[in-house]
């Protein structure tokens, strides 16, 4: 036998979870060996056995291919990703002519007879999961790599399925993955065999949170039927966040209401099933608040055993909560990695969202795609729109062909908190899936490959995310003339920058991207023209009000819909009711398409009507508004719907347009009450240059002169009127300079990307400190 097998479970032949605990990973795997351990502890697990690693081995050994094997996997680890694919074809087909030595299959045939309800006319129908050594462990996760089998009954079933899980320890993408991280110990893998649970409801559960390791906040993901659709992407659940810093256990902070078009259950014979959901169970809430509570509770007592934060999958059955796995959680705040580097640079692009982060590359071509990236790998693409979003969320870093440091990809990357390169050109031929890549958001580089940082291992799967250091930020922040306020888009992302300290309220909410996601990607008119209208104004009043609540009462700036048509084409039904325009970018948008469709603006402003009923730090801002009598058409339009009845309503438009350096005391005079500068849109209009253009992405500049006099003569108005100014843009992030500009000028805020936050109010307190010292030296001097 060659060496490197691993020991023998406490227990001969075919262990049942029960006889399992933490301890019997190097045996059977981190999967099995932590849902032994659970069962164990007492805690809700379905019944299951194990084929322990050594059963692989030993099958190798007895049908003399080990040596083989091992050599041909020698081979596979240092090949080049072409020669890689040629060597794990091979190892698959090695497995597969070893089968199972004599004796085995009915060993396993026994052990799934054991599991059998002796009152049930059938066997029972099971899961059949690999469960790899170095799986699911702290350092090294393997999520996805190996293969997973649901919907199986019968006892040669069950062995069929067991060998195809040998077979996926050869898969392309789990030698890639040991490649990458220099695994070149004799691989190994065990198989568990699991009672599937009728589940009616299902999902995971983060003790802490996964985008920040936040341990005071659980986040909890919920869908109809098995756990299997929102593991993989297919569709949107709901996502619960919930505090543990409390009183009474875990408390219910926000929630986000998803949108499924389908479930899949378990049909009469075992098999999965997918059935198609009707429009009020699409929308509807998955898990009553007790639930939710339940679930955050259970996983978090999980967590407790372990010591440390746990990823939990669940599954609800008859009202009865059932765990089906757990594994640590190994990514987000003090646990992420820092320092990680790539090899070669093969991709260069504009630099979209900060931080770096290394893993496996998913090629995606269209949204429809989106169901193939795995949670933790690098999302690689043409370009993205809102219909995007579901598979930006699972993704570790996002990388795109087209756009500029504004387009979609790069809003989205920033608020997701995910690493993002655009406008690099050809990013879908130069990479390709499965390859594994480092990501620097920061610089705007792609590299193969992925050096491992001394004291801890960038994880591809979930990616662990070295972001860059945070500008050091007091306990208690000081207080400042120029309020720090955020720009969203995503709910999810709400509670957490409102429970951040020194932010003053949401200074551009986007409508693009929260309208589109929660209208499930249909066009807006699409709805309207199915009479779904009540549904239009339901999902967009509940999914503002996610944001707004948060915030309550400090002001929320709510940004109306401001539809280009090259990018709300790809939405469903878009065709029917888009343009084709040349130049969308200076088409039919903003203010004048108000006036020209005005049914979807009626919808939206009922929407904010109904929350700002609840929620009167609510306001309204209007965007690309080109003239005089279009703001006052549209303003006419806000007048004579619910909203214009609210009183209070704040009515703030966008300063995008160059006329507006013009025009802004007859704004003012028609009734705006706030203005809030576009600096994307205003560079872009000033220096005519298209603002995703990677080609012209030299010529595109915040601070040029030119964009700088025509923000500082917007904010002398608004100061000279009394009518506060802010400004939404990207050089308050990432030019110091910048800001000292705007405060010298009298900008009565700054909104910034969530993570921009700490940086730019240092950056503010050092400008208002130089002004007030040069105020006083100049004094000084006259005397």
């Amino acid at each position: 036998m060659s060496a490197g097998a691993p020991p023998t479970v406490r227990t001969t032949g075919i262990p049942t979870l029960d006889e399992l605990h933490a301890s019997d990973a190097p045996a059977v795997g981190g999967k099995a060996a932590h849902l032994g351990e659970l069962r164990s502890a007492g805690f809700p697990v379905p019944p299951g056995f194990v084929v322990p690693a050594a059963a692989f081995l030993d099958t190798l050994d007895a049908a003399g291919l080990r040596d083989e094997v091992a050599e041909e996997h020698r081979r596979a680890l240092a090949a080049s990703d072409a020669g890689r694919a040629g060597c794990c074809e091979r190892l698959a087909a090695l497995v597969r002519r070893a089968g199972m030595p004599e004796g085995l299959p009915d060993a396993v045939r026994a052990a799934y007879g054991a599991l059998a309800d002796p009152d049930a006319g059938a066997g029972p129908v099971v899961a059949v999961r690999s469960s790899a050594l170095g799986e699911d462990a702290e350092e090294t996760s393997f999520a996805g790599m190996n293969a997973s089998f649901t919907g199986v009954r019968g006892g040669d079933a069950v062995v069929a399925r067991v060998v195809d899980c040998w077979a996926s320890l050869f898969g392309a993408r789990a030698v890639a993955y040991r490649a990458s991280r220099g695994l070149d110990t004799e691989p190994a893998i065990a198989v568990v065999v699991q009672v599937m649970v009728p589940a009616d409801r299902a999902g995971v559960c983060f003790t802490a949170d996964p985008r920040t390791g936040d341990r005071t906040t659980v986040v909890v993901e919920a869908v109809l039927g098995q756990g299997e659709t929102v593991v993989g992407g297919a569709v949107e659940p709901d996502t619960y966040e919930l505090a543990t810093d409390g009183p009474g256990g875990p408390q219910l902070r926000a929630m986000r209401i998803g949108r499924q078009d389908h479930e899949v259950v378990a049909g009469p014979d075992g098999r999965d099933r997918t059935v198609a959901l009707g429009p009020e169970r699409a929308g509807a809430q998955v898990l009553t608040v007790a639930e939710i509570e339940d679930v955050a509770t259970t996983a978090l007592a999980v967590a407790a055993h372990y010591g440390r934060p746990q990823d939990v999958e669940w599954a609800f059955a008859d009202e009865k909560l059932w765990l089906v796995q757990a594994r640590p959680v190994t990514t987000g705040g003090a646990d992420a990695a820092a320092g990680v580097s790539g090899g070669e640079v093969v991709l260069r692009g504009i630099p979209a969202s900060p931080g770096r982060v290394t893993g496996p590359v998913r090629v995606l071509r269209q949204p429809s795609d989106g169901v193939r990236l795995a949670a933790g790998e690098v999302l690689v693409a043409p370009l993205t729109n809102p219909d995007w979003l579901p598979a930006m969320r699972r993704a570790a870093a996002v990388v795109t062909e087209a756009g500029g440091a504004t387009c979609h990809a790069a809003i989205a990357a920033r608020e997701l908190g995910l690493p993002g390169v655009v406008g690099t050109g050809d990013a879908t031929t130069v990479l390709h899936d499965g390859q594994v890549v480092t990501v620097d958001g920061s610089s705007g580089e792609v590299a193969v490959g992925g050096d491992v940082a001394p004291a801890a291992t960038p994880e591809p799967g979930p990616a662990r995310v070295a972001a860059p250091p945070p500008a050091a930020a007091p306990a208690a922040p000081e207080s400042l003339a120029t309020k720090v306020m955020v720009n969203l888009a995503q709910p999810e992302a709400a509670a957490q920058a409102a429970a951040r300290p020194g932010i003053d309220g949401v200074g551009l909410l986007r409508a693009e991207f929260l309208l589109t996601s929660a209208l499930g990607g249909v066009h807006p008119k699409e709805l309207i023209a199915r009479g779904e209208s009540d549904r239009f104004v339901d999902a967009l009043a509940t999914a503002v009000e996610s944001i707004v609540a948060p915030f309550d009462p400090r002001p929320v700036v709510y940004r109306t819909t401001d539809l280009r048509s090259n990018e709300f084409r790809g939405l469903q039904g878009g065709e029917a009711h888009e343009p084709v325009e040349n130049n969308p970018m200076i088409g039919f948008r903003g203010a004048f398409r108000y006036l020209r469709e005005p049914e979807v603006f009626t919808l939206e402003l009922a929407a904010l009507a109904r929350v700002h009923e609840r929620h009167p730090n609510l306001a309204v801002m209007l965007p690309f508004v080109r003239t005089r009598w279009e703001l006052e058409a549209c303003l006419d339009l806000i007048d004579r719907s619910p909203l214009g009845g609210r009183r209070g309503v704040a009515r703030w438009m966008m300063a995008e347009v160059p006329s507006v350096v013009y025009r802004l005391e007859q704004y003012v005079a028609a009734g705006i009450d706030g203005v809030s500068i576009g600096s994307n849109d205003l560079t872009q209009l000033v220096l005519g240059v298209d603002r995703d253009s990677q080609l012209c992405s030299a010529v595109y500049d915040e601070a040029d002169e030119a964009v700088v006099h025509a923000i500082e003569r917007i904010i002398a108005t608004g100061r000279r009127l009394g009518v506060p100014v802010s400004l939404c843009g990207q050089a308050p992030s990432t030019r110091p300079a910048y800001v000292d500009v705007l405060v010298r000028a009298g900008i009565t805020s700054v909104s910034v990307d969530p993570s921009a936050a700490d940086a730019v109010r240092a950056a503010l307190g050092r400008a208002e400190r130089r002004v007030l010292l040069d105020a006083a030296l100049a004094d000084r001097g006259a005397r």
